[in-house]
């Protein structure tokens, strides 16, 4: 008992004595305001029960030898409980510390890739973007070039938290200093890959898809670094058509080249773009098949773009009780009549 000085023994023996003889209130609102200056001088639990012990010696020096034991062990209980909730209260400090900065690294996310969907002549845009936890490891940016092209990146980094945030800050800023003359969606990807193997961790990887479209041949072109397959959807046929490109993750290999492919868009048609984390939703344990993702699309095909990304989102988040599992990204690029 060193932080407890003289006057705190006399005073709490005092109270003690007054409360068991009388049962006054007063004495507990006396012990009320001793607790408080206990918590000030940080007394320990354990401090205060032996300076309970040594009052009751005092006052009733009879005390059985039950007593005694009982109150001993109560002292040694109390001393394991506040090394435990120490180290509990130190824990807790730090995962309180840990959520404020990954707060504030998600609002450095927020504004950092930051992109506004453009207005695209000829053409309807969806697009929803949901992180499972704070941060968001999925990635979409739009960009507009000459004659009102649009550029599309969407992305999902193997690797979560600040890093991959910061990641793609890099990967966005890139983007955006390309010479509009070079914007081909395989030259993209190759310089890309070379910023991520050369300035990204080796246990960082990232996939990405990139595609451009062109509102006056109403042509698509497109890439993809090992990312989710897209998929094209056929108005007049009403079909699906899974938008087949493959190519090596970002960052693996320092000359990575991408094949380019393309199509056309014709009335009503769709080019859908998304991550994993909507073709592997999971209906309790089981694993959703990419046909029920189509499905639904299909069902709503008549909504405009931005009502049926949502409707999508809806209908999964909901399958999952709205706790996701994996960030959901789904982007519709619908032809306009």
């Amino acid at each position: 008992m060193e932080k407890l000085i003289n006057q705190d023994v006399k005073e709490y023996k005092k109270l003690l004595e007054q409360y068991i003889m009388t049962q006054d209130e007063r004495s507990l609102y006396g012990a009320e305001l001793m607790s408080k200056d206990f918590i000030k001088n940080n007394i320990l639990p354990e401090e205060i029960v032996s300076l309970h012990i040594q009052a009751m010696e005092e006052l009733f020096p009879d005390l059985t030898v039950s007593f005694h034991h009982s109150m001993n062990f109560l002292l040694e209980a109390l001393i394991y409980y506040g090394l435990a909730h120490q180290e509990y209260q130190q824990l807790r400090e730090q995962q309180l510390t840990i959520k404020s900065e990954i707060s504030v690294a998600a609002e450095m996310q927020e504004t950092l890739l930051k992109t506004e969907k453009p207005s695209i002549d000829g053409l309807d845009i969806g697009v929803v973007s949901v992180p499972a936890h704070q941060m968001n490891g999925d990635y979409y940016h739009f960009v507009k070039g000459k004659g009102g092209m649009l550029g599309l990146a969407i992305a999902d980094v193997i690797g979560k938290g600040i890093p991959a945030a910061l990641c793609m800050s890099m990967i966005k800023y890139s983007i955006d200093s390309y010479p509009e003359d070079t914007m081909q969606p395989n030259v993209i990807l190759e310089n890309l890959n070379r910023v991520v193997e050369r300035n990204v961790e080796s246990n960082m990887f990232i996939t990405m898809s990139y595609a451009q479209y062109y509102p006056s041949e109403s042509k698509l072109k497109y890439a993809s670094a090992g990312h989710e397959p897209g998929f094209y959807y056929h108005a007049e046929e009403d079909r699906f058509e899974e938008m087949d490109a493959k190519g090596l993750v970002l960052g693996v290999m320092p000359n990575s080249t991408y094949n380019q492919h393309e199509m056309y868009l014709q009335e009503e048609d769709m080019a859908i773009f998304l991550t994993d984390g909507v073709t592997e939703c999971r209906d309790g344990e089981r694993f959703i098949e990419t046909q029920e993702v189509l499905d639904i699309i299909r069902e709503h095909k008549e909504l405009p773009a931005q009502e049926l990304v949502d409707i999508v989102y809806r209908h999964f988040a909901k399958m999952q009780d709205f706790h996701l599992r994996d960030d959901f990204t789904l982007i519709i690029l619908k032809k306009e009549v």
